[in-house]
Protein backbone atom coordinates (compact mmCIF):
# COMPACT_ATOMS: atom_id res chain seq x y z
CA UNK A 1 0.00 0.00 0.00
CA UNK A 2 1.33 3.49 -0.84
CA UNK A 3 1.38 6.22 1.95
CA UNK A 4 -1.89 8.33 1.30
CA UNK A 5 -2.34 10.56 4.08
CA UNK A 6 -1.26 14.46 4.21
CA UNK A 7 2.40 15.46 5.47
CA UNK A 8 1.88 17.26 8.37
CA UNK A 9 5.39 19.26 9.76
CA UNK A 10 7.04 19.12 13.13
CA UNK A 11 7.42 22.47 14.91
CA UNK A 12 10.86 23.26 15.98
CA UNK A 13 11.37 24.58 19.00
CA UNK A 14 11.93 28.18 18.21
CA UNK A 15 9.00 28.00 16.12
CA UNK A 16 6.60 26.36 19.34
CA UNK A 17 7.94 29.39 21.62
CA UNK A 18 7.34 32.41 19.45
CA UNK A 19 3.72 30.31 18.49
CA UNK A 20 3.21 30.12 22.80
CA UNK A 21 4.32 33.71 23.43
CA UNK A 22 2.47 34.93 20.88
CA UNK A 23 -1.10 32.82 22.07
CA UNK A 24 -0.24 33.76 25.74
CA UNK A 25 0.87 37.40 25.06
CA UNK A 26 3.99 36.78 26.71
CA UNK A 27 7.26 38.50 26.23
CA UNK A 28 7.49 38.71 22.03
CA UNK A 29 5.95 41.39 20.86
CA UNK A 30 6.59 40.75 17.11
CA UNK A 31 4.02 40.89 15.58
CA UNK A 32 3.13 37.06 13.23
CA UNK A 33 1.23 36.90 10.24
CA UNK A 34 -0.38 33.42 9.34
CA UNK A 35 0.32 32.84 5.51
CA UNK A 36 -0.46 30.56 3.40
CA UNK A 37 1.59 29.30 0.22
CA UNK A 38 0.64 27.62 -2.77
CA UNK A 39 2.32 25.80 -5.48
CA UNK A 40 3.20 22.42 -7.54
CA UNK A 41 6.49 20.38 -6.82
CA UNK A 42 7.82 17.64 -8.74
CA UNK A 43 5.43 15.64 -10.94
CA UNK A 44 3.24 18.27 -10.99
CA UNK A 45 1.59 17.69 -7.22
CA UNK A 46 -0.17 20.09 -5.58
CA UNK A 47 1.67 21.92 -2.13
CA UNK A 48 0.25 23.90 0.31
CA UNK A 49 2.52 25.50 3.29
CA UNK A 50 1.31 27.28 6.20
CA UNK A 51 4.02 29.51 7.65
CA UNK A 52 3.84 31.87 10.92
CA UNK A 53 6.08 35.00 10.28
CA UNK A 54 6.70 38.62 11.21
CA UNK A 55 8.70 38.71 7.61
CA UNK A 56 6.06 38.13 4.77
CA UNK A 57 9.11 38.99 2.05
CA UNK A 58 11.74 36.74 3.63
CA UNK A 59 9.55 34.12 3.87
CA UNK A 60 7.83 34.08 0.31
CA UNK A 61 11.44 34.29 -0.75
CA UNK A 62 12.43 31.28 0.71
CA UNK A 63 9.72 29.41 0.15
CA UNK A 64 10.15 30.59 -3.29
CA UNK A 65 13.35 29.59 -3.53
CA UNK A 66 12.70 25.56 -1.92
CA UNK A 67 10.20 25.15 -4.46
CA UNK A 68 12.79 26.10 -7.49
CA UNK A 69 15.20 24.24 -6.51
CA UNK A 70 13.65 21.20 -5.99
CA UNK A 71 11.95 21.23 -9.51
CA UNK A 72 8.60 23.00 -8.40
CA UNK A 73 7.00 26.49 -8.64
CA UNK A 74 5.50 28.49 -6.09
CA UNK A 75 1.66 29.76 -7.42
CA UNK A 76 -1.17 32.10 -6.58
CA UNK A 77 -3.15 32.43 -3.58
CA UNK A 78 -5.82 29.53 -4.42
CA UNK A 79 -3.85 28.23 -7.07
CA UNK A 80 -3.85 24.67 -5.69
CA UNK A 81 -6.22 24.63 -2.49
CA UNK A 82 -8.98 23.99 -4.74
CA UNK A 83 -7.65 20.34 -5.16
CA UNK A 84 -8.09 19.92 -1.18
CA UNK A 85 -10.75 20.18 1.19
CA UNK A 86 -10.24 22.33 4.87
CA UNK A 87 -11.61 19.65 7.55
CA UNK A 88 -10.79 19.24 11.13
CA UNK A 89 -8.82 15.95 11.66
CA UNK A 90 -8.62 13.71 14.79
CA UNK A 91 -6.37 11.04 15.05
CA UNK A 92 -7.00 8.13 17.46
CA UNK A 93 -4.12 5.03 17.74
CA UNK A 94 -5.65 1.82 16.59
CA UNK A 95 -4.72 0.07 19.67
CA UNK A 96 -6.97 2.47 21.90
CA UNK A 97 -10.27 1.80 20.08
CA UNK A 98 -11.36 -0.25 17.11
CA UNK A 99 -12.46 1.02 13.94
CA UNK A 100 -16.06 -0.17 14.19
CA UNK A 101 -17.05 1.99 17.69
CA UNK A 102 -14.39 4.73 16.57
CA UNK A 103 -16.94 4.71 13.21
CA UNK A 104 -19.67 4.55 14.98
CA UNK A 105 -18.69 7.62 17.41
CA UNK A 106 -18.21 9.64 15.03
CA UNK A 107 -20.50 9.90 12.63
CA UNK A 108 -23.12 9.43 16.14
CA UNK A 109 -21.47 13.23 17.26
CA UNK A 110 -21.47 15.24 13.51
CA UNK A 111 -18.36 14.07 11.83
CA UNK A 112 -18.23 13.65 8.17
CA UNK A 113 -15.93 11.12 6.88
CA UNK A 114 -13.95 8.22 9.16
CA UNK A 115 -10.18 6.74 7.59
CA UNK A 116 -9.80 3.48 9.48
CA UNK A 117 -6.08 2.32 9.39
CA UNK A 118 -3.63 -0.53 11.33
CA UNK A 119 -1.92 1.93 13.17
CA UNK A 120 -4.06 5.07 13.49
CA UNK A 121 -7.63 6.38 12.62
CA UNK A 122 -8.75 9.49 11.70
CA UNK A 123 -12.18 11.30 12.06
CA UNK A 124 -12.41 14.36 9.99
CA UNK A 125 -15.25 17.02 10.28
CA UNK A 126 -16.00 20.29 9.33
CA UNK A 127 -13.67 23.13 10.83
CA UNK A 128 -17.09 24.50 13.11
CA UNK A 129 -17.43 21.51 14.32
CA UNK A 130 -13.57 20.09 14.93
CA UNK A 131 -14.55 21.18 19.09
CA UNK A 132 -17.53 19.56 19.62
CA UNK A 133 -16.73 16.16 17.90
CA UNK A 134 -13.05 16.32 19.78
CA UNK A 135 -15.04 17.19 22.93
CA UNK A 136 -17.73 14.38 22.27
CA UNK A 137 -14.78 11.34 20.90
CA UNK A 138 -12.86 12.55 24.29
CA UNK A 139 -15.55 11.87 26.33
CA UNK A 140 -16.01 8.23 25.14
CA UNK A 141 -12.30 7.32 24.67
CA UNK A 142 -9.64 9.85 26.33
CA UNK A 143 -7.76 12.87 24.88
CA UNK A 144 -6.75 12.00 20.66
CA UNK A 145 -3.59 11.70 19.89
CA UNK A 146 -4.09 15.18 17.91
CA UNK A 147 -6.71 17.24 16.92
CA UNK A 148 -6.10 20.10 14.19
CA UNK A 149 -7.21 21.77 10.81
CA UNK A 150 -5.58 20.41 7.74
CA UNK A 151 -5.87 20.18 4.03
CA UNK A 152 -7.34 17.18 2.65
CA UNK A 153 -6.50 15.79 -0.68
CA UNK A 154 -9.24 15.21 -2.81
CA UNK A 155 -7.74 13.00 -4.93
CA UNK A 156 -4.10 11.20 -5.19
CA UNK A 157 -1.40 11.32 -7.88
CA UNK A 158 0.71 8.89 -8.28
CA UNK A 159 4.22 9.24 -8.55
CA UNK A 160 7.44 7.20 -8.97
CA UNK A 161 10.16 7.03 -6.74
CA UNK A 162 12.51 9.45 -8.45
CA UNK A 163 9.83 12.41 -8.13
CA UNK A 164 9.03 10.94 -4.66
CA UNK A 165 12.41 11.74 -3.79
CA UNK A 166 12.64 14.64 -5.35
CA UNK A 167 9.00 16.15 -3.18
CA UNK A 168 10.43 15.08 -0.03
CA UNK A 169 13.20 16.61 -0.17
CA UNK A 170 11.23 19.87 -1.12
CA UNK A 171 9.16 18.84 1.90
CA UNK A 172 11.93 18.38 4.53
CA UNK A 173 13.54 21.73 3.10
CA UNK A 174 10.44 23.35 3.72
CA UNK A 175 10.26 22.00 7.17
CA UNK A 176 12.93 22.95 8.44
CA UNK A 177 12.28 26.55 7.78
CA UNK A 178 11.67 28.15 11.27
CA UNK A 179 8.50 29.82 9.92
CA UNK A 180 6.42 26.73 8.53
CA UNK A 181 4.33 25.64 10.63
CA UNK A 182 2.57 22.72 8.34
CA UNK A 183 3.03 21.04 4.82
CA UNK A 184 0.37 19.28 2.80
CA UNK A 185 0.73 17.59 -0.21
CA UNK A 186 -1.50 15.48 -2.74
CA UNK A 187 1.16 12.37 -3.68
CA UNK A 188 0.70 9.09 -3.73
CA UNK A 189 4.37 7.99 -2.34
CA UNK A 190 5.29 3.98 -2.64
CA UNK A 191 6.54 2.23 0.44
CA UNK A 192 9.71 1.49 -0.83
CA UNK A 193 10.63 5.05 -1.34
CA UNK A 194 11.36 5.10 2.51
CA UNK A 195 13.08 1.58 2.81
CA UNK A 196 17.12 1.43 3.40
CA UNK A 197 16.97 4.88 5.21
CA UNK A 198 15.38 6.77 2.81
CA UNK A 199 13.80 9.93 2.93
CA UNK A 200 12.47 10.67 6.72
CA UNK A 201 8.36 10.44 6.57
CA UNK A 202 6.39 10.62 9.34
Amino acid sequence: AAVTTARSANMSKDTMERAIKRGAGGEDTTNYEEVRYEGYGAGGVAVIVEALTDNRNRTASNVRSTFSKYGGNLGESNSVSFQFDHVGAIQYPASKVSGEKIFELALENGAEDVEVGEEFHEVFCTPENLHTVRAALAASLGEPESAKFIWKPKNMIAVDAKTAETLLKLVDTLEDNDDVQEVFFNADIPEFVFADGGTRFD
